[in-house]
């Protein structure tokens, strides 16, 4: 896949952004930026779009930045002289994907029937946006337009929003989600950009879905594992499974029958998506120990830890 389209894949969530005021575009991108979106669409419907897309691009640099409702070549050019790194069109017009194409920016153009997938393949596509996605038949028909054209990916937008959100991402056809809901017009031309920033950030826990799946206690030896796992199930309730090097008691605790990572003991935070949670909290400036990493039978991450302990305990990241 496009390094682009991979960015954006890692990322999630396109905000799908209309700029009517020059002057909202960098607080825009910051308060973007802020609740953990480095990116956006910027569409082209309005005066201010191409001078937008500079002023976010240089401001932000480490933003993804594109153009979206692009219509012909020469929006394309000017998208691409003001920094956009992608363009986005909501229809397929075979003459703007190929001029795409020999200017080296990926585009995705809105599909919506098979007809235009065979259309996206014949130009040698592998992912294009499918527009509007809830008013075209929304997952049910990516699903099923996915099936016969099995190396097709998708960035659906239209109607989509925090409920059904990851609905969508949940589909591995899917690399991304275009929408608006954390990005109204009427709060970017209201400056109210604190809220922005806030239902940013909203969006981003949705996706990422972070929660507390157990704790991790080191004990010494096995026998000290076997007390501790007896005390808790004792007060608790819970079952107890023995395992190999460790015990379960509920789904709450990890009793390890030896000192493991962490001096404390270690904390897991289960996620909906490994390598968006990775991306997202990199960018954050955490790191992660990929020494640590655990892969499922497909080769995905499932496990991963942090480099840095907190409060004495090891943190890692699993797979839901």
């Amino acid at each position: 896949m496009n390094e682009v389209l991979q960015k954006l894949n890692n990322i999630g969530i396109v905000p799908v952004v209309v700029i009517n005021k020059v002057e909202d575009a960098v607080p825009l991108a910051k308060a973007l930026c802020a609740g953990g979106l480095p990116c956006a669409e910027v569409t082209f419907r309005t005066a201010a779009a191409r001078d937008a897309i500079k002023a976010m691009t240089e401001a932000c640099p480490e933003m993804v930045v594109g153009a979206g409702t692009v219509l012909n070549a020469e929006q394309v050019d000017a998208a691409v002289e003001a920094g956009a790194t992608f363009i986005v069109s909501p229809g397929l017009n075979p003459k703007t994907v190929k001029y795409c194409q020999e200017k080296g920016v990926p585009i995705t153009p809105g599909t919506s029937s098979p007809s235009d997938i065979e259309q996206a393949i014949e130009l040698g596509l592998e992912v294009v946006k499918f527009f509007p996605a809830e008013q075209s038949g929304g997952l049910a028909k990516i699903k099923a337009m996915a099936a016969p054209y099995v190396n097709m990916k998708f960035m659906p937008t239209g109607g989509i929003n925090a409920k059904n959100l990851n609905d969508y991402l949940s589909f591995p056809k899917i690399i991304a989600c275009g929408g608006s809901w954390m990005v109204p017009a009427k709060l970017v031309d209201e400056g109210k950009f604190d809220e922005i920033e806030r239902l940013t950030r909203e969006a981003v826990q949705t996706m990422l879905g972070f929660e507390i799946k157990h704790v991790g206690i080191n004990c010494e030896n096995e026998d000290e594992a076997n007390a501790t796992s007896n005390a808790l199930a004792h007060a608790f309730s819970f079952d107890i499974k023995n395992g190999n090097s460790s015990m379960f008691v509920g789904t709450a605790f990890e009793v390890m029958k030896k000192p493991y990572l962490g001096a404390k003991g270690h904390i897991a935070i289960g996620t909906n998506y490994m390598n968006r949670a990775i991306a997202y909290m990199e960018n954050l400036g955490v790191e992660f120990d990929y020494e640590t990493v655990k892969k499922n039978d497909k080769g995905g991450i499932k496990a991963i830890y942090m480099k840095d302990e907190i409060a004495g305990y090891a943190i890692h990241l699993v797979q839901k």
